[in-house]
């Protein structure tokens, strides 16, 4: 029900403010303003993306949960998707989203709607630091020393056949 009133109510506020915007500053102003939103928002959301995949490969590094990370890259991808959505109302809302603090209160206001029953990373292996268990085991191994050629000018013998 939701899904229907904004694919309903979202057109025709844009709409009514198109024909606001238009007749307050005419016809080539608006449309300025609407090509210069579009490329100001795609030039913020790659660089608020960039930080947003830097906090997910951190996360994922730290072993943190992801979730936090996962939110912010995809309300900044929303936001990208309505900013280049032609539109005033699309591009406030695009605009709003690519403020961290907006975010964040989206988020909790999300994650207090959600109920997580399970939640696993990795693939159950237990992480533990200090020695490794066969530290004191010692490995026997011959080896060769191999020296570098004399003269570069000829080819090495060890890629000729017999």
């Amino acid at each position: 029900m939701y899904l229907f009133l904004a694919f309903l109510l979202v057109p025709i506020i844009e709409i009514a403010l198109f024909i606001q915007v238009g007749g307050l500053i005419g016809l080539w102003p608006t449309l300025a303003i609407v090509v210069l939103t579009a490329v100001l928002g795609a030039a913020l959301v790659r660089t608020q993306g960039r930080m947003a995949l830097a906090n997910l490969q951190r996360s994922f590094a730290e072993l943190d949960d992801p979730t936090e990370p996962l939110a912010h890259g995809a309300m900044i991808l929303l936001s990208g998707v309505l900013l280049l959505t032609p539109g005033f109302f699309t591009d406030a809302v695009g605009f709003a989203l690519l403020i961290p603090g907006i975010r964040v209160a989206v988020f909790r206001y999300l994650k207090s709607r959600v109920t997580i029953t399970q939640f696993q990373m990795g693939t159950g292996a237990q992480f533990r630091s200090g020695p490794a268990p066969f530290d004191d085991d010692v490995i026997d191994g011959e080896f060769t020393e191999v020296r570098p050629r004399q003269d570069p000018s000829k080819p090495s013998k060890w890629v000729e056949g017999p």
